[in-house]
């Protein structure tokens, strides 16, 4: 397997997972009683920040979204990434390694705080970009 196709289904594999939080996020309803009142409260408990209301269930949608936003820079990233493996392989390396770490993160805090799924998704974007790198490193030497 060669290394810009890691980097492709890394990136696949991001949009994926930019989907299934956004939308995981999005639909989620507390199945308890207990959950609900919380949530309510988030929505319902207005506060001024620099003369602007602001609630922390806006907060929770604003962070979720920011997340989508950079799950789809990082598919975009790992796409381009794809393409340096051929054209600039020594130009990959730290980028790579840069982009992996990032998934490490994620799935730390995926098993720390989250569930399953998406500690799935980080593990096998993380990888992806690790071996793609790691063989990319090969590529430039020669």
């Amino acid at each position: 397997m060669k290394a810009s196709l890691l980097f492709r289904i890394a990136s696949v594999l991001l949009v994926l997972f930019a989907l299934g939080h956004t939308f995981g996020f999005l639909h989620f309803k507390p199945p308890t009683p207990e959950g609900l009142a919380v949530r309510d409260a988030m929505n319902n408990v207005h506060f001024r920040v620099g003369g602007g209301s602001f609630s922390y269930g806006g907060f929770y949608i604003g962070f979720g979204l920011f997340v989508t936003a950079y799950l789809l820079f990082s598919a975009v990233l790992a796409w381009q990434i794809s393409s340096m493996t051929i054209r600039a392989p020594q130009a990959v390396t730290s980028i790579g390694w840069s982009l992996f770490a990032v998934q490490l993160a994620s799935l730390v805090l995926s098993l720390i705080y989250f569930s399953l799924p998406p500690a799935v998704f980080s593990a096998l974007i993380a990888v992806c970009l690790g071996v793609g790198t790691w063989m990319s490193r090969g590529s430039a030497r020669q």
